[in-house]
């Protein structure tokens, strides 16, 4: 694969977002990084963390809804594909990544935000809440990984071959694997299955975080056809570990693709989960 083709297949899914949407390369210590910013400029700010391969374009379906009431901030993941460039400070551990977050949110100017990840970035996330509690008002979790349970061995046996010998035929073999043959969006699924084949990906590995002391209220969402892990399991550790948790099933969707298969149900669970900080601030002041 070339460059120039993984960047138009970027570019293509990039000009789903809506056409206001601005581009930023946020100065950090380890580089540059990209963030999608849409919604309006005095909205409450809302992070977006995608999962592995995936870059911040992933949530273009989710995107218009979502900034409609909030700035959100999409971030192409600092060790992973798109447009997010290391320099200088090197990647080398869980450690970096949350003061390369603190950075980026400082290079933002965000001193606090609600915060969202799917699959590998729900696991950043989770770890980013507990390192900086004071910058999180709410945070939601989409399907995380390696949060609440490890990953179903035949999820990792299917996923090898592309991890060994990447190429975008296995990817999209994977993925027709994992999300049951649906119909998936082509322009997500190009750019995801080219973005495994890019070489020098580092995504830092981490044991699971101690989910019992996050402290603001968490929201999972769950893929009820996951085929990463069991969503039954993790619901059941999610709901005995959260001591301000909310836990959902959403229905027919899988790992992957839960980001686009229902995006409005999604938005939805999301938004309302969001729109209670307000209410509770309201409940604060009065």
């Amino acid at each position: 694969m070339s460059s120039s083709e993984f960047d138009l297949a970027y570019d293509a899914l990039r000009a789903r977002w809506p056409e206001s949407t601005e581009e930023r390369d946020v100065a950090t210590p380890y580089g540059p990084t990209r963030v999608h910013v849409y919604g309006p400029a005095d909205g409450t700010p809302l992070v977006l963390l995608p999962g592995g391969s995936a870059t911040g374009l992933a949530w273009f379906a989710n995107s218009p809804a979502l900034g409609e009431s909030y700035r959100v901030h999409a971030v192409d993941l600092l060790g992973d594909v798109g447009r997010t460039v290391r320099q200088g400070r090197p990647l080398k551990n869980a450690d970096d990544l949350l003061a390369w977050l603190d950075a980026l949110l400082d290079g933002l100017g965000l001193a606090r935000t609600h915060l969202c990840g799917h699959s590998y970035g729900a696991w950043l996330a989770v770890r980013y809440a507990l390192h900086a509690p004071h910058r999180v008002d709410r945070l939601a979790l989409v399907d995380p990984t390696q949060v609440f349970a490890g990953f179903r061995p035949g999820y990792l046996l299917r996923a090898l071959p592309t991890l060994v010998r990447p190429s975008e035929g296995r990817a999209r073999a994977f993925l027709a694997w994992e999300t049951g043959g649906i119909h998936l969006d082509e322009t997500w699924l190009r750019l995801y299955a080219l973005a495994t084949t890019v070489p020098g990906r580092k995504l830092i590995a981490g044991g699971r975080p101690p989910t019992a002391g996050l402290r603001m209220p968490v929201l999972v969402l769950l893929a009820e056809h996951s085929r990463a892990h069991r969503a039954g399991k993790v619901a059941e550790r999610a709901r005995r570990t959260l001591p301000q948790g909310e836990v959902e099933l959403l229905p027919d969707a899988t790992h992957h693709s839960v980001p686009f298969t229902a995006p409005k149900e999604l938005n939805d669970r999301l938004l309302d989960f969001l729109a209670r900080d307000r209410e509770d601030r309201g409940t604060a002041t009065r």
